[in-house]
C-alpha cells in the first residue's frame, strides 16, 4: 500500500513506547500495533487528531505517500489497482 506510517519514528523521538501512547490516545496497544505496523485499512480521524496531540505532532509526521514504483511494485496485478473505480471501469 503507498500510504506508510511513521508512528514508530515519532514513538523513537519522543522516547515513548507503545503501550503508553495507546494508554494517552485511549486505544488498545492490538489497536496501535495494527496501525503502526501499516495493516490498518482506515483510520478514524479523532484517532489520528489523538495521535497527534499526544505526540506534539502533525498528520504528515504520521503518515506519508510513498509511489509504489519506488518500492517495485508496478504492475502487479493486484485487486488494489481497481479500488474506487466506478463499476464495469
Amino acid at each position: 500500500m503507498p500510504i506508510v506510517v511513521d508512528i514508530d519514528v515519532m514513538l523513537a523521538r519522543r522516547k515513548m513506547s507503545v503501550g503508553e501512547l495507546a494508554d494517552r490516545v485511549g486505544i488498545t496497544p492490538a489497536n496501535l500495533a495494527v496501525l503502526k505496523n501499516g495493516r490498518a485499512k482506515a483510520v478514524r480521524f479523532s484517532t489520528l487528531a489523538a495521535l497527534c496531540e499526544v505526540l506534539t505532532c502533525q498528520p504528515g509526521d504520521l503518515l506519508r505517500w510513498e509511489s509504489e514504483d519506488a518500492k517495485g511494485v508496478v504492475g502487479a496485478g493486484g485487486a488494489d489497482e481497481t479500488v474506487g473505480a466506478a463499476p464495469g471501469e
